[in-house]
C-alpha cells in the first residue's frame, strides 16, 4: 500500500470538543521539562531570596543578564562583599551574547513572513441547504513584490475573514483573497492599509536549487505564537501529487520538519532567497521527517497566470490516457523503429480538444520538439529526467502545444490547444455551495471529492462505495456539463415508506429518459404531468411515486426539517 501524502494543515481552534483532544494528543508524549536553574525575577524579587552558588567555572551555561540577576541575589543575601565583586568580574569576562539583529541579518527576509488567521465556514454537504459551524486556523505566509502576500489555498479555503499579522507586531490587519489555485495549493492575498507594508523588504524568489542544497523553512507551526526555523536540504525532486488540489506538478522533497502551521511559510536557500512553499508533509511509521515544498516554476506559473488573466486560470492539461512502450514486442507490433520512443494513447477525453486531431493507440513521440521516452520521462537538468507532464504544467490555459506522433508507421505533427481538464468528479466545488433538489423527501446532490471526504472521511478511497470510486478514478465526462447524481439522503416520511435506506446511489434516468446533470433533473420533476414519478438508480433499482402526492408532500417536509427552500439558487436560475 503506498503511504498517502497528507497537507501540512493549518491548526485548527474549531471547538470546545476539537481543542480537548488536541490537548490530549499533545500531551501524549510529552518533552521533559529541564529544572528550574533561574527563577524569574519577578519571582526572586517576592520576599527574601536564597543564597545561591554561582558556577563560575562554566560561565558558558548562564547569560550576561542571568548572572547579573544572581549577583543582585547574593548582593540581598548579606554574602560577604568579595563575593560580589567576584560574580561581576566574571560577568565582565564573559563576551556578550549577539543582539536579535545580528541574528536577523543572517536572514534578512525573515521579516517579510507572516502569521495568517483565518475563520473559515465549511459547507455541509449532508444538509446542503445550510453551513457548518465556523473555525478558525493559522497558518504562515510571506509578502512578496507588488503590495501582495502568498499563502496555500488550503489556508485560506471557504474563508470568511482572513487577518494577517507581521513578525514583532501586535496589530492584525484585515487581508483581501485575491486568488485561489486550487490545483498549485497557493493563494495570493493584499492588504489595503498601508502602514502594514511600512519598513518590510518583500521576499525575492532564487532559482530551483540542486539536490543537497540547503533549505531553511520560515513559519509559525502549532507549538507557539513566535517564528519558527527548521533546517535541511533538498533530498528529492520529481512530479509529486498535491493532496490539496489532486493534481500532480513539480515538487521538492526536503528533510526539513513541516508541521501544522508551516503551510505557506518560505523556504529559503543559504544566499536568502525564496526557492519555495511549505504546503505538505508524508506522515508514515516508515518514514520521518520528509516535508515538501512548491518550486518556484510553480509560485511563477501562478503569478503570471493571475497577472495575465487578472483571475487564476489554472494548469492546463492533455487529456489522454497513456501506456508505457517499455516491450520490445509492443512497440514492434506498434510499427516503431528501434530509434523510435514515446508513449502510446490509451483513452482521450470527448470534450478535450485534443480529441479532434488525436487517436487512440497514437504513439507520442515528443512534446513542444522536446523527445519523450518510452517510460513517459524527458531530460530535466544534468542527469535527471522527469515526467513529461512537467512540460505540459509549464503552459498556460489557451496555449498550443507542437505534438509529433506516430500512426500506422507515419509521422504526423499538430498543434493541440491546452484546456483545463474537466472530470466527472471535481476535486473541488470553487468556494460556492453544494447544488441540492428535493421532492418527497428525496435529496439529490451532485458528487465531488469534498462530498466523498465529508461523507466517508479521509480514507474515503476505501470506505465510499465501489460504483462511485469506480467513476472516480476511471469515469470520463461525455459532455462539459455532465455531472454524478445521487440520492444522498432520505428525510423520512408517510410518502418514502420502505426507500428509507437509499443512501447515495445514483440517479441513471428519470421517466425512461437520462439524467444529465442536476438541474436536467430539477426541470424534468418540476414539469412532470404524469401520472407516476420513475427513477431510475444504480444496481438496476427503481422509486415510484405518485406525482401530486409527491409534490404536495415536499412542503410539509421541508416545513418539518427547517429547509428553506426545495432547491439551491443556481437550479433557480
Amino acid at each position: 500500500m503506498k503511504p498517502s501524502q497528507k497537507k501540512a494543515r493549518k491548526h485548527k481552534t474549531q471547538s470546545p470538543e476539537n481543542a480537548t483532544a488536541e490537548v490530549k494528543e499533545a500531551n501524549e508524549s510529552p518533552s521533559p521539562e529541564p529544572p528550574e536553574t533561574n527563577p524569574s525575577p519577578s519571582r526572586l524579587n517576592r520576599g527574601r531570596g536564597k543564597k545561591r552558588r554561582l558556577n563560575n567555572n562554566n560561565p558558558s551555561e548562564t547569560t550576561t543578564e542571568q548572572q547579573q540577576q544572581r549577583g543582585v541575589v547574593s548582593q540581598r543575601s548579606s554574602l560577604p562583599h568579595h563575593n560580589v565583586t567576584t560574580t561581576v568580574s566574571s560577568v565582565e569576562s564573559i563576551p556578550a551574547a549577539p543582539s536579535w539583529e545580528t541574528v536577523v541579518k543572517v536572514v534578512p527576509s525573515m521579516d517579510a513572513v507572516v502569521k495568517v488567521f483565518c475563520v473559515h465556514t465549511d459547507p455541509n454537504f449532508s444538509l446542503p441547504w445550510q453551513m457548518k459551524r465556523q473555525y478558525s486556523s493559522g497558518s504562515s505566509g510571506f509578502i512578496i513584490g507588488g503590495r501582495r502576500v502568498l499563502t496555500n489555498a488550503h489556508s485560506v479555503e471557504h474563508h470568511t475573514q482572513v487577518k494577517l499579522k507581521k513578525r514583532g507586531s501586535d496589530t492584525k490587519y484585515l487581508a483581501t483573497v485575491l486568488a485561489i489555485g486550487t490545483e498549485c495549493d497557493i493563494a495570493l492575498l493584499t492588504v489595503s492599509d498601508d502602514e502594514f507594508w511600512e519598513g518590510v523588504s518583500p521576499v525575492e524568489f532564487g532559482d530551483l536549487p540542486a539536490l543537497q542544497d540547503a533549505v531553511t523553512v520560515v513559519g509559525y507551526p502549532i507549538g507557539g505564537d513566535t517564528i519558527s526555523v527548521t533546517s535541511g536540504v533538498v533530498s528529492r525532486m520529481e512530479i509529486l501529487s498535491y493532496v490539496h488540489g489532486s493534481t500532480e506538478l513539480l515538487g521538492l522533497q526536503i528533510d526539513a520538519a513541516i508541521n501544522s502551521g508551516n503551510s505557506g511559510g518560505p523556504a529559503f536557500n543559504d544566499k536568502g532567497k525564496c526557492v519555495g512553499i511549505a504546503f505538505q508533509s508524508l506522515k508514515h511509521e516508515d518514514a520521518e521527517n520528509i516535508g515538501y515544498v512548491i518550486p518556484t516554476p510553480v509560485i511563477g506559473h501562478f503569478i503570471q497566470d493571475y497577472e495575465k488573466h487578472n483571475k487564476y486560470t489554472g494548469f492546463p492539461v492533455i487529456g489522454i490516457e497513456w501506456q508505457k512502450m517499455e516491450n520490445p514486442d509492443l512497440r514492434k507490433k506498434m510499427g516503431m523503429a528501434s530509434h523510435q520512443k514515446g508513449v502510446r494513447i490509451r483513452r482521450i477525453e470527448p470534450t478535450a480538444p485534443e480529441s479532434q486531431v488525436l487517436k487512440p493507440s497514437d504513439i507520442i513521440l515528443s512534446f513542444d520538439g522536446v523527445n519523450i521516452a518510452n517510460d513517459g520521462t524527458v531530460p530535466f537538468r544534468h542527469g535527471e529526467r522527469i515526467g513529461f507532464s512537467y512540460l505540459i504544467s509549464q503552459k498556460y490555459t489557451g496555449d498550443s502545444a507542437r505534438v509529433k506522433i506516430l500512426r500506422n508507421k507515419e509521422i504526423l505533427e499538430f498543434n493541440v490547444k491546452l484546456a483545463i481538464h474537466k472530470k466527472l468528479i471535481p476535486a473541488h466545488i470553487s468556494g460556492k455551495p453544494p447544488s441540492y433538489f428535493i421532492v418527497a423527501g428525496f435529496v439529490f446532490t451532485t458528487v465531488s471529492v469534498p462530498y466523498l471526504r465529508s461523507e466517508y472521511g479521509k480514507e474515503y478511497e476505501y470506505d465510499a462505495p465501489v460504483k462511485l470510486l469506480e467513476k472516480h478514478l476511471h469515469a470520463m465526462v461525455q459532455s462539459v456539463d455532465e455531472q454524478l447524481v445521487v440520492v444522498s439522503q432520505v428525510l423520512v416520511s408517510d410518502i418514502n415508506i420502505g426507500y428509507e435506506e437509499i443512501v447515495n446511489t445514483q440517479v441513471v434516468a428519470f421517466n425512461g429518459k437520462p439524467v444529465k446533470n442536476l438541474k436536467c433533473l430539477a426541470e424534468m420533476v418540476e414539469n412532470c404531468e404524469d401520472e407516476y414519478m420513475e427513477f431510475t438508480l444504480d444496481y438496476h433499482q427503481i422509486v415510484v411515486l405518485q406525482t401530486k402526492t409527491a409534490k404536495e408532500a415536499t412542503l410539509d417536509i421541508l416545513t418539518t426539517h427547517c429547509i428553506p427552500s426545495a432547491m439551491s439558487d443556481d437550479l433557480k436560475t
